[in-house]
């Protein structure tokens, strides 16, 4: 049984597979941190409407607390979690978050939004997979 454990998610279909797993392997009196990171536009050209990048970044933002929040509801009210939402590259935020957060389990599904087939490892799951000293469980689709 793990204590912390971090649940990354994309709010594709596969990343709602973690949930069960996560009942299963959380002490009872273990705290799951529920995390979606946001992406964050920077204009590159001088041709770029800043405004237009913020509606972007808005939007993914309010997409990412929408992710957290629907994943939230998948758990009853005996379970300790807590919603996250960073803006940063997931990968590198969601090592960034299980080092900070001092985790002890990071549970991540396999493939996410690329929609990569389900026997290939998603690239936020492999680079987690080889950036993070942390144990891992990834969930196959």
């Amino acid at each position: 049984m793990f204590d912390k454990i971090l649940l990354p998610t994309d709010g594709s279909e596969f990343s709602e597979h973690e949930v069960e797993r996560a009942i299963k392997a959380l002490s009872d009196d273990g705290e799951i941190i529920i995390l979606s990171v946001a992406s964050k536009l920077e204009p590159t050209t001088p041709f770029q409407k800043r405004k237009n990048i913020e509606n972007l970044n808005k939007g993914f933002l309010e997409e990412a607390h929408e992710n957290v929040n629907r994943m939230a509801k998948r758990f009853d009210d005996r379970v300790n979690v807590r919603k996250m939402v960073v803006t940063g590259l997931p990968s590198d935020t969601i090592v960034d978050v299980a080092e900070k957060e001092d985790v002890d389990l990071i549970i991540i599904a396999a493939s996410g939004k690329s929609g990569l087939h389900k026997f290939f490892i998603g690239s936020v799951a492999e680079k987690v997979l080889k950036s993070t000293e942390r144990d891992v469980l990834l969930i196959h689709n």
